[in-house]
């Protein structure tokens, strides 16, 4: 029998190394290479392992689908998400939510769960009591939720086979173990071989499995990437404290759309549906200041307006800076050099920061004649309209072209009472935007 043999892993990407690194070589990540014992495979000639029968084939014309009924969860904002035009949690789905620590993901599962007929709750980071803190908080103590401390994987598959929910919350998967398997909780092989079961497990009973996952603190999942090539749905839940909205987004959807979105307003009573997302969004905005534009985003198939804030100051250094909060940064700096060469406005002598009011990632393309204006406004200190909203997608030789769902977008603007600017074909035309009264 041949001995195990050691293999290195990046927790951040997952790629096998034949030596430890302080650097990983695909992701650039540091500190993330762990050593992980690989049990030999016992094969034949050719590489074919001994005893293995052929795998069945079956034509893709003789394949029959039953219709499984999706399951409503009681939250329409969160059956959008999953489904659109075909809301509810799909049977046998595991699906991953992640978001950073506070933005409240367990309090939106335990509503979720409370929600769901026969659900099973498996809290490895809270005890019972401090659930029942927050249950009753939220009005939730008189439902018939199950809820378990446990940690153990296998005491866990033991109760889901033999309770057959129809939805089993895991809070968190970075909290699970197993005594069969190296490592603490939390660590690459627990994480990736846990995941693997409860996916097995989901596909094999039928029964809707949502993952809890932790972030790390540049935003993105934490963990072995291959967790979210195994699950169904990738959702990530975002917001700003101040505010109290959150913002459910799909990064991956095996079952529907990932371009709808699912808005809150988070209270003392948990999640609470937003009648008129557009007039929330339009209640955070500020004075009319230089640096300040409106635009109409896109998320999913509904419109909001949205703030765009830039503070331009003269640089103290011989290298600008370049900040910014809810929009890509290198988009930013893209833009400011189409700024700098097609109307000659001078971001090379300036720091520039850029922040979305309300906290929120833009990633819509139609917002950059929005982040242009304010930052020119920023610049030559020259307020745009109040009630003026811009919006397009910017090209590199400065061409201003419709965003998606212009029509939409100019509808909602409309409709809060605002005015949409018309007749912009070129970064060219910015200057005219200051005035129109």
């Amino acid at each position: 029998m041949a001995k195990p043999k050691q293999s290195f892993v990046c927790e951040s990407c997952g790629s096998h190394f034949g030596s430890w690194a302080g650097k990983c070589p695909v992701c650039g990540e540091w500190n993330t290479i762990v050593e992980e014992a690989i049990e030999p495979t016992v094969t034949g000639r050719g590489g074919v392992a001994v005893n293995s029968d052929p795998a069945e084939l079956t034509e893709i014309s003789q394949i029959t689908v039953a219709k499984h009924l999706r399951i409503q969860s009681g939250l329409a904002e969160f059956d959008r998400v999953l489904g659109g035009d075909d809301p509810g949690i799909v049977p046998g789905s595991i699906m991953l939510l992640a978001g950073n620590p506070g933005v409240g993901k367990s309090t939106l599962l335990l509503q979720l769960a409370a929600s769901v007929p026969n659900s099973l709750y498996f809290s490895a980071e809270e005890s019972l009591e401090q659930i029942h803190l927050r249950s009753t908080r939220l009005g939730l103590n008189k439902t018939k939720l199950r809820l378990s401390p446990e940690r153990n994987i296998n005491k866990i598959i033991a109760a889901i086979k033999n309770e057959k929910p129809a939805l089993v919350v895991i809070d968190s998967i970075q909290t699970i173990y197993d005594d069969a398997l190296p490592g603490a909780p939390g660590s690459l092989t627990q994480v990736r071989d846990n995941g693997w079961r409860f996916q097995q497990l989901a596909k094999l009973t039928g029964v809707a499995i949502l993952l809890v996952g932790h972030v790390t603190k540049e935003g993105v999942m934490a963990g072995p990437r291959v967790l979210e090539h195994l699950v169904d749905v990738v959702l990530y839940l975002e917001g700003e404290r101040r505010t109290g909205l959150r913002v459910l987004r799909p990064d991956k959807n095996r079952f529907g759309s990932t371009e709808e979105v699912g808005i809150w307003q988070l209270g003392e009573t948990g999640f609470e549906v937003v009648a008129d997302p557009g007039r929330i969004f339009a209640g955070l905005l500020t004075e009319d200041v230089p640096g300040r534009a409106l635009t109409m985003t896109m998320e999913g198939s509904r419109a909001f307006v949205v703030e765009i804030q830039a503070l331009v100051t003269k640089t103290s250094f011989g290298y600008p800076k370049r900040t910014a909060q809810g929009i890509d940064a290198n988009r930013l700096t893209l833009l400011l050099a189409v700024l700098e060469n097609r109307l000659g406005a001078a971001f090379s002598s300036y720091d520039v920061y850029v922040n979305v009011v309300g906290g929120f990632t833009l990633k819509d393309p139609g917002v950059d004649v929005a982040v242009c204006a304010a930052c020119v406004s920023g610049l030559n200190k020259k307020t745009l309209p109040p009630k003026l909203v811009i919006f397009g997608e910017v090209g590199l030789l400065g061409e201003v072209r419709a965003a998606f769902g212009a029509e939409r977008r100019a509808k909602e603007a409309k409709r809060l009472g605002y005015t949409v600017a018309t007749k912009f074909n070129s970064i060219r035309d910015l200057p005219k935007l200051f005035t129109i009264k």
